[in-house]
């Protein structure tokens, strides 16, 4: 076999396919427009310091959980080291001056939140039993793609995971506590469908850990099996069009004028900015249409922390605030009630860490707030745009001190990152922090498939099927099943494990 696929962008999806296609015979050229690979596996460097931009934890990663069976097929284990989080709380929610932490295990989980919830165990018990069915039936979830007719029910993917949870908990506080994680799919109540929800939380209450020394391994690994294979990934390699002909698409054409041709191409990024490289007949304008108006998660302003050397003791848990009794909403702030909350966590430096060096503090920023500043070059922007995000920087970090005391004597120098550094970075319209948004409302039009109008011209990243290293993953495998078969794939990734 020699055919050749071209892979626009080396984010996760990328390169999963990258080596999922290299592994089964395929020729595979992967190019990605920035200087570093890896898209939001990237980890940067600052005087020495680390720091993650994108997958800070994972989740299902013990063994014979789905993540680990994935990352085995992926020749990933052998690389990619792992730090447990605290099993009795890897999420601690910050709520109406109460804290709430989620326990890894159906058991712990449930039994944690009914010491302060009595009434409300029965209806943990089947809140949790509902969150594991959704799992359970989803084919590639379980790898089980011969009963792909299991589809999920469809009130889990038209109602929204607020009104889901209210109708199964009663108590309003706890109804809270539940969806407090919610930053980890920017969810919109009312909007987002409970199946991300659910997905996402049992995803995590499997087992929850930290990549020690940061995500980038995994993307380091995958680089190097995808060559090891024959294939090539290179950087600095920013696409200008895809090419078709009358019928398909034929290659791409580099900014520095290098064409490329290829049997087939897949593009990791946004479907926004695939649409943009093609001038065809081909794609239709209604086609068009729909994705220039698909609807995207918010994004955010990040603080990344460097604290003094031996200073701030290791906290092996996520930690959401909130300054209110809301999870939901953070999104919609004015100028004086920003942030309404926050997501603080470390970065994990060895496989036993007693001090932190890193961490991070996200909180949701839209776009409007940095858009005079579009078309602007990085570290080009001027004076008004630092001080802006200085100015962000201290509220910020003024909230994180009041939740955890001494946090601002130990910071030895921060640096902050926008919408814009997304946008840049990323592609994602507005730099979104997760692409579209799963909405409720409009389950049909807010589908992206990995097959578009044009036959040999696939998609595949967080907005072909669900964000997240399992949802791209699985997203991933959706997209090279279009070339070898889901069912090809999925015998290969059981025959590993057996």
């Amino acid at each position: 076999m020699d055919r050749h696929v071209i892979i626009i962008g080396s984010g996760l999806g990328g390169l999963t396919c990258g080596y999922i296609l290299a592994k089964n015979g395929y020729r595979v050229s992967l190019l990605e427009k920035n200087a570093q690979l890896g898209g939001c596996l990237y980890v940067f460097a600052r005087n020495g310091a680390r720091f993650e931009t994108g997958m800070h934890y994972i989740g299902s990663m013990e063994p014979g959980q789905n993540l680990h069976t994935f990352f085995n097929y992926l020749s990933l284990l052998p690389d990619v080291k792992l730090h447990p989080l605290d099993s009795m709380a890897y999420d601690v929610i910050s709520l109406s001056g109460e804290r709430f932490n989620f326990a890894n295990g159906q058991e712990h989980f449930i039994e944690t939140l009914a010491q302060r919830f009595p009434g409300e165990r029965n209806n943990l018990q089947n809140y949790y039993r509902i969150m594991e069915t959704v799992a359970d039936n989803s084919p590639l979830y379980r790898l089980r793609w011969n009963n792909a007719l299991n589809l999920l029910n469809p009130d889990y993917i038209k109602r929204s995971a607020s009104d889901f949870i209210a109708s199964t908990i009663n108590h309003p506080l706890l109804q809270q506590v539940v969806a407090g994680n919610v930053p980890l799919y920017a969810g919109v109540e009312g909007k987002t469908s409970f199946y991300i929800h659910a997905f996402i939380n049992h995803f995590y209450n499997q087992s929850a850990c930290r990549i020690v020394g940061g995500s980038a391994a995994i993307a380091r690994s995958l680089v190097r099996s995808i060559r090891a294979m024959g294939g090539s990934v290179h950087a600095s390699s920013p696409v200008a069009a895809i090419h078709c002909n009358q019928t398909q698409a034929v290659g791409v054409t580099l900014k520095n004028g290098e064409e490329i041709r290829g049997d087939y191409v897949i593009s990791a990024i946004h479907p926004l900015r695939t649409i943009e490289l093609l001038e065809t007949p081909l794609i239709r304008k209604s086609y068009r249409d729909r994705i220039l108006n698909l609807k995207n998660t918010p994004s955010n302003f990040t603080v990344y922390i460097q604290f003094k050397k031996n200073k701030r003791p290791y906290l092996n848990s996520n930690f959401y605030h909130y300054n209110g009794n809301r999870v939901y909403g953070c999104e919609n702030y004015t100028p004086h009630d920003w942030p309404k909350g926050f997501l603080y966590m470390h970065h994990c430096p060895s496989a036993s860490p007693q001090y932190a060096e890193t961490a991070v503090v996200l909180s949701y920023m839209n776009f409007e707030e940095v858009s005079r500043w579009k078309g602007t070059s990085v570290g080009r922007r001027g004076a008004g745009y630092e001080d802006f995000k200085r100015q962000k920087a201290e509220r910020l970090l003024d909230d994180l001190e009041k939740q955890i005391p001494g946090t601002r004597a130990d910071i030895a120098q921060y640096y902050t990152s926008t919408p814009l550094t997304y946008l840049d970075y990323t592609g994602t319209e507005n730099g979104s922090m997760y692409g579209r948004l799963r909405d409720c409302s409009e389950p049909v039009q807010n589908v992206v498939s990995q097959r578009t109008r044009i036959p040999n011209l696939f998609l595949t990243g967080q907005n072909t099927n669900s964000h997240g290293a399992l949802g791209v993953i699985i997203g991933a495998i959706l997209t090279s099943g279009e070339l070898l078969g889901v069912n090809t794939i999925v015998k290969q990734i059981i025959k590993d494990i057996s």
